[in-house]
């Protein structure tokens, strides 16, 4: 089998003068990147107003509303400026990032799960301080 058989069958994405044609690859445009930026100050102003103005009262309910702002935010970069998508490579981009993602999503779960357990059944109970911390006893004199 020649090369130029071999080179033949790859892709069969050229033209008349041999040049590949990508229409599903990333095309940057000066419009699309404008988006992703304005979008991107967006994303961050509206938690920094949050934060500063102290609207978000509740600190589970501030920790949820800015990491799903931060979410969101990952995944404009992600489109804008990465220019990922389902069509690149046959989708295995995307799919190697989503299983990273829930990869160390897992990871970072269990290793709190530990943490918590652990700190909760291996601890000492502080209701007893050391003789070292008590507050020493002034004698009248």
């Amino acid at each position: 089998m020649s090369t130029h058989e071999v080179h033949a069958g790859h892709h069969g994405h050229h033209d008349d003068h041999g040049h590949d044609h990508h229409d599903d690859g990333p095309h940057s445009t000066f419009s699309g990147y404008m988006i992703g930026f304005m979008l991107s100050v967006i994303l961050t102003a509206i938690p920094f107003w949050l934060v500063m103005g102290k609207m978000v009262e509740n600190r589970t309910m501030g920790v949820l509303v800015l990491g799903a702002f931060a979410v969101v935010q990952i995944l404009v970069h992600m489109v804008c400026f990465l220019h990922m998508n389902g069509k690149i490579e046959g989708g295995w981009t995307l799919l190697s990032t989503v299983f990273t993602v829930v990869f160390v999503a897992i990871g970072i779960a269990g290793t709190l799960w530990v943490m918590f357990h652990m700190n909760t059944n291996m601890m000492p109970s502080h209701a007893a301080e050391p003789p070292s911390l008590q507050h020493p006893q002034h004698a009248p004199e």
